[in-house]
């Protein structure tokens, strides 16, 4: 009778089951650890068997039982226990492998109000919470703590046990689409709440109860050229123009110290720098250099996704993420992203091309067994081999419980930032119990509640209007959904806003995915609240004196688009005579 093999001898120090586990890998089952890619599932929680390659070129079981992968995040938005069932079947389709090495789930952020599959993903079935940007506005550390805490517990319910996130770039360029995800533009502030943020991960160290933090984008991607997004060649250059590239690392310094355990280097091409001017994943002095050698991280490095080949998304293609060696092909790409220190590949299924590699003596196996040490001890650490399964039950019973909900839902009314209430005109307690309210962009039976709903603002006491940060379309599909370019409103879209501001005493809330320009609007709303993800409710239970909103901007709100393009995209808070400072918000 065969010995039960060291690697699943849950008594044995890891180390010891990673070196044996190692030594019984073929080098094809190796190089499947590199890739870290994508799945969708059906909405009926069974895997995907079928696909157009329209999103995705390979089934799940071809990824897993063919290709060797063992590392995927999930995109879309499902049920509680469909997610569980689903992870489930893939975790048995993992054991039905030679070696039986268990899946690593991941995911995009999960828990706020933005809907987009290259960044995150509504809160669907998970508690409610403001974006980034709206827990950096309230500031509190503990609250952050609590925050990851419940992620932390929601995400293990179904099975998660990578975030991608969190997301510590800091704000510096107004224009940059990805801001809503960071702690905005003040770097001592988005140093404590990584910690925070971390510690509600992982725990006190890496284990079994622990969702593992990636933490991106190093070294801090908010420096983009014109604000546009490296995801898209126009927007690969990454510039430094206020000589403030130190300043950006302070909060991957915090980061590492806390003991978070990935790190994804960014797409940008740092120019006009001592540094390579090649997107960061392939970037040696950044990734060996700054992150292993001066900073000390030893956690795991995942390049950001989709450096490595072309690929079709929603029917269209797009190149490879590799600025700086656009020319170069896939092989290349790899062995400078491995030689640059990078241990996987993100949003990537080419393991033949590291086998190839290696075969032919371009890369050492060495090299390769180096990363896979690193990413098989995480899920021996994770407790993966043990208790790879979740319970569905469990999982329907925990994804947005009520005391999860009731404390998304309290730190979205904490985060509301009062910008402006020159008359005091909320909160409305002390007015009529029933005011007659007219609404754009809020649900009427929600307003219901508050007030009587009228068709005509001529009728109305009071107006409340929501408003989301302007920008501009972009054709392709997959861009569309990174809300790029001017920050101001456009005609007649202004004329229309400011008309009803001037027929009624008009409550303005401004949904801040970016720095919005918005100087009339401000001057002529009766009062002017920002909010970073909030309900309806939400925003009615401040505007009615039924919380107490405590935000403080994350960023300054700048006063025209000359000023936003007069400035420096490393600098934070450059514009000049900004409508709102950093740090502005009013108390009620």
């Amino acid at each position: 009778m065969n010995a039960t093999p060291a690697y699943k001898d849950a008594s044995l120090a890891v180390d010891r089951r990673v070196e044996d586990l190692l030594s019984r890998m073929t080098l094809e089952e190796k190089a499947g650890q590199l890739f870290h890619s994508m799945l969708m599932m059906n909405p009926d929680g069974t895997p995907v068997t079928e696909t157009d390659g329209s999103m995705l070129p390979f089934t799940t079981p071809e990824l897993i039982g063919d290709r060797l992968l063992t590392h995927f995040n999930l995109l879309g938005t499902y049920g509680a226990r469909e997610m569980a069932q689903w992870q489930n079947t893939v975790q048995e389709m993992a054991a039905a492998t030679r070696l039986g090495i268990p899946v690593t789930l991941s995911t995009d952020p999960r828990h706020a109000f933005t809907d987009n599959i290259g960044a995150s993903f509504n809160s669907g079935a998970f508690s409610a919470w403001p974006e980034a940007l709206g827990l950096a506005a309230i500031g509190d550390p503990e609250l952050v703590f609590r925050f990851a805490d419940t992620v932390r517990r929601e995400y293990l319910a179904v099975g998660f046990r990578v975030a991608l996130h969190p997301q510590i770039d800091l704000a510096s360029e107004p224009r940059w689409a990805r801001q809503s995800g960071t702690f905005g533009s003040d770097a001592g502030l988005t140093a404590e709440l990584v910690r925070a943020y971390v510690r509600g991960l992982q725990g006190p160290e890496l284990g079994p109860a622990s969702v593992s933090a990636m933490v991106k984008h190093f070294p801090g991607g908010g420096p983009q050229k014109d604000g546009e997004d490296p995801h898209f060649a126009h927007g690969k250059e990454q510039v430094y123009p206020g000589g403030m590239r130190e300043h950006h690392l302070e909060p991957f310094k915090a980061a590492i110290a806390a003991g978070c355990a990935q790190m994804m280097p960014y797409y940008g091409q740092p120019m006009g720098t001592d540094w390579e001017e090649v997107g960061f994943g392939f970037n040696k002095g950044v990734v060996t250099g700054l992150l292993r050698e001066e900073l000390g991280f030893e956690g795991i490095v995942c390049t950001d996704w989709g450096l490595l080949t072309d690929a079709e998304i929603f029917g269209q293609t797009h190149p490879a993420r590799a600025w700086g060696l656009e020319h170069l092909g896939a092989a290349d790409r790899a062995a400078r992203a491995l030689d640059a220190g990078c241990d996987q590949f993100g949003g990537e299924q080419c393991p033949e091309v590291v086998v190839e590699l290696v075969r032919s003596g371009r890369i050492a196996e060495s090299r390769v067994d180096a990363s896979v040490r690193r990413l098989l001890r995480e899920k021996f650490r994770l407790g993966l081999f043990e208790n790879p399964y979740v319970d569905p039950d469990a999982a329907a019973g925990t994804v947005g419980r009520a005391d999860f909900a009731a404390l998304g839902a309290a730190a979205q009314r904490r985060s509301l930032t009062v910008l402006t209430n020159p008359e005091q005109i909320i909160p409305l307690s002390a007015k009529s119990p029933r005011p007659k309210l007219y609404l754009r962009n809020v649900d009427e039976a929600v307003a219901s509640g508050y007030g009587e709903v009228v068709a005509d603002p001529a009728a109305a006491d009071l107006a409340v209007l929501r408003l989301r940060t302007p920008y501009e379309p972009r054709e392709n599909v997959f861009e569309s959904f990174f809300h790029s370019g001017s920050l101001a409103f456009p005609e007649p879209e202004l004329a229309g806003i400011l008309a009803l501001l001037d027929q009624v005493p008009t409550l303005v809330c401004i949904n801040l995915e970016r720095a919005a320009v918005l100087p009339e609007i401000a001057a002529r709303a009766a009062a002017l609240v920002a909010d970073y993800g909030a309900s309806d409710a939400a925003l009615l239970d401040v505007a009615f004196g039924l919380a107490t909103p405590e935000g403080r901007l994350p960023f300054e709100l700048p006063r025209s688009m000359k000023a936003v393009e007069a400035s420096r995209p490393d600098v934070p808070n450059d514009t000049e005579d900004p409508v709102f400072a950093h740090g502005h918000g009013l108390s009620l």
